[in-house]
């Protein structure tokens, strides 16, 4: 019998590093496939972008409805747009055995707990506030009054740090990699899992002779 899978919520301020700290996970050989949840998005693809790859997009008439028949296990508004995890392709892949990541803010977060009090979250948080502002002026695409945004945004988003499970500090990325992992690990390795997945090797540990 093989395990379910663990879902991991990653939260942190736009520019923390999250998004590239995910994707250098899922590069890693693992014992168990891992997939970051494809979000539903009332917003318009960017240049690049492949639906149902990167996004399920749709309009804001099929986003409502979808909030009418609880089809999410979460959802906001964000900057705009309406953004939404689908609860039954989630479920479905933790059957399976699928690490599932979610790349959701703290109020994302908050919803999932409600539903799933089993989650881990994890929070990715950046050394300083002068980092943080360093490294969005650095993408070279957003403007000083979208720079401003985002760093109002992320003192909201910091201040919720205390309701998350684990915190990494992303100073030094390799770091903040080998950190990420070794709680990924540690989340297979509990009880609960190593049982079920090896419930038949126990049976015969525990067998008379």
């Amino acid at each position: 019998m093989s395990a379910t899978g663990n879902l991991f919520i990653l939260s942190a301020p736009s520019g923390a590093g999250k998004s590239s700290l995910i994707s250098a996970l899922l590069k890693q050989v693992s014992p168990r496939p891992m997939q970051v949840s494809v979000s539903h998005t009332t917003r318009d693809p960017r240049p690049g972008e492949v639906d149902g790859e990167h996004y399920h997009f749709v309009s804001v008439a099929e986003f409502k409805a979808n909030i009418a028949n609880k089809h999410f296990y979460e959802y906001a508004e964000v900057f705009g747009n309406y953004y939404g995890t689908s609860e039954v392709a989630i479920d479905e892949q933790l059957a399976q055995g699928v690490d599932v990541f979610l790349d959701i803010d703290w109020q994302g977060a908050q919803q999932v707990r409600m539903k799933k009090p089993e989650v881990t979250t994890i929070f990715i948080s950046p050394p300083s506030k002068a980092v943080l502002e360093q490294r969005l002026r650095g993408r070279g695409q957003d403007s000083e009054e979208v720079i401003a945004d985002r760093m109002l945004a992320a003192k909201a988003e910091c201040s919720h740090y205390q309701e998350f499970d684990y915190i990494i500090v992303n100073d030094d990325f390799e770091q903040a990699l080998v950190d990420l992992t070794t709680i990924v690990n540690n989340q297979r390795l509990k009880r609960s899992q190593q049982v079920n997945a090896h419930q038949q090797m126990f049976e015969q540990l525990l067998a008379e002779n």
